[in-house]
């Protein structure tokens, strides 16, 4: 009689420690859509992208002479150093790096110069200014290869123009 009492302690015990059902009742699944707490932002061409703002023409830096001169040079200087096929790979990269952004120097790092078709720049590199943008601009340099496409970015209005992207003719 002994045993079946103790077996009924230990069962009594378990019950009293095992955790209560929930409760709570499950939340109810609702079909209507969240309210947006501001509208919604649009596209470029649809409006604002800030809810009730405005982007100023160009955020803050604005085109003069002195900055379209300075992105002409340096696409010019870049594109010299880039149109050197005979250059020794080392020597090569580390003139190229001075004209080129981080991200561009290292993509650029592993060219083989003597991959490149253009040998020399053939003329003044020309601007295509976005004037809603004081970051950034592409020239077109001409080589003996063909024209060249040179993306260049800054950070702020005194900081000197680097090279994100020497793109090839497409033909």
């Amino acid at each position: 009689m002994k045993k079946p009492l103790t077996l009924l302690a230990v069962a009594l015990l378990c019950v009293s420690c095992a955790p209560a059902a929930n409760t709570t009742p499950a939340p109810t699944v609702s079909n209507s859509q969240p309210t947006p707490s501001a509208p919604v932002s649009l596209s470029v061409n649809s409006g604002p992208q800030a809810p009730g703002g405005t982007i100023p023409a160009t955020i803050g830096i604005t085109w003069d002479q002195a900055s379209k001169d300075e992105a002409v040079d340096v696409a010019e200087n870049a594109m010299t150093d880039f149109a050197r096929p005979t250059v020794e790979e080392k020597q090569w990269a580390n003139d190229l790096a001075r004209w080129l952004t981080p991200q561009a120097t290292a993509d650029y790092s592993a060219v083989d110069p003597a991959n490149i078709p253009a040998s020399r720049v053939t003329g003044p590199a020309t601007l295509s200014v976005d004037e809603a943008n004081g970051f950034g601009v592409m020239a077109a340099v001409p080589t003996n290869a063909g024209t060249y496409t040179v993306q260049l970015l800054r950070t702020g209005k005194d900081a000197p123009w680097k090279v994100n992207r020497l793109t090839p003719p497409s033909s």
